[in-house]
């Protein structure tokens, strides 16, 4: 499994909410349907601050869903939100535990 860690500081506190119904009702649904998807999580850590986690089976599936998720952040207009490049994790997952609770 490889994950995609995005760290996004200076976000609009005002677009928060709306970063978020448009992450469900847009970009999970994009994600989702790419091959290798696990799970993508956004966390709101507040002070302009949020995270998204995304889960992928491979590299290249991972690497894609890069391409989506910068091409959906333009599609729909939200660089006036998410004015700073994101600091980027990636990597491919070495340990993990899940007890199976979903969210």
């Amino acid at each position: 499994m490889h994950v995609t860690i995005r760290r996004y500081e200076g976000v609009d506190q005002n677009r928060e909410t709306e970063l978020a119904e448009k992450v469900n009702s847009s970009l999970m649904p994009r994600l989702s349907k790419l091959p290798g998807f696990s799970g993508y999580y956004l966390i709101e850590a507040k002070d302009g601050v949020m995270t998204s986690i995304n889960l992928f089976d491979t590299s290249a599936h991972a690497d894609e869903s890069n391409r989506v998720s910068s091409e959906w952040i333009r599609d729909e207009k939200l660089e006036a939100a998410l004015p700073s490049p994101p600091k980027i994790t990636f990597g491919e997952v070495v340990a993990f535990k899940t007890n199976g609770v979903s969210v």
